[in-house]
């Protein structure tokens, strides 16, 4: 028996994961993004259904476009997993450093400019409108997160939510 889980705890915090993560969070971003990457590909090369605005943006903005969103969506999930990992071999604290300062989310960010870039290269429409439910999944386990992060360093995380946006980066 691991007595490091939350579950263990009495109180506020009982039933959530170690680090506050959602109990499916995980096992959600798999399941989204083997959904997301069928559907995009077989809309994007096989059916041709909504890439119809493809003739009126050239391919070479659209790589340009996403490759620029790639290159932004890497370093924001370098700076946050280095933010991490750091963090786990020092004492345990709310992190508002390095991409942290910046905003509050830093990797699922990443990952939903991942689903951009992909969206940018093709325009597929159903992907697009796919996007906005995984958004929809991301802001909430983002939501559970930030009630552990609350209830775990109180005004310290109320105090760093009014200063650092959640999905909008500070620049």
């Amino acid at each position: 028996m691991n007595t490091d889980e939350s579950s263990d705890k009495k109180g506020p915090l009982a039933g959530i994961g170690r680090h506050g993560e959602h109990p499916h969070g995980d096992l959600g971003q798999i399941i989204i993004l083997l959904g997301f990457l069928i559907i995009w590909i077989l809309d994007s090369f096989v059916f041709k259904f909504s890439i119809f605005l493809t003739p009126y943006v050239p391919l070479y903005l659209r790589l340009i476009a996403a490759g620029l969103i790639l290159v932004l969506a890497i370093y924001v999930v370098r700076s946050g997993h280095r933010a991490v990992s750091d963090e786990v071999l020092s004492s345990p604290r709310l992190l508002t450093d390095g991409a942290f300062a910046r905003v509050r989310h830093p990797l699922y960010l990443a990952a939903l400019l991942f689903y951009v870039f992909l969206i940018a290269i093709t325009l597929s429409l159903i992907s697009l409108l796919l996007f906005i439910g995984i958004f929809i999944f991301y802001n909430y386990i983002a939501a559970y997160e930030e009630n552990f992060l609350e209830q775990k360093f109180g005004q310290d995380y109320r105090d760093y939510r009014k200063n650092v946006s959640k999905w909008i980066p500070h620049l």
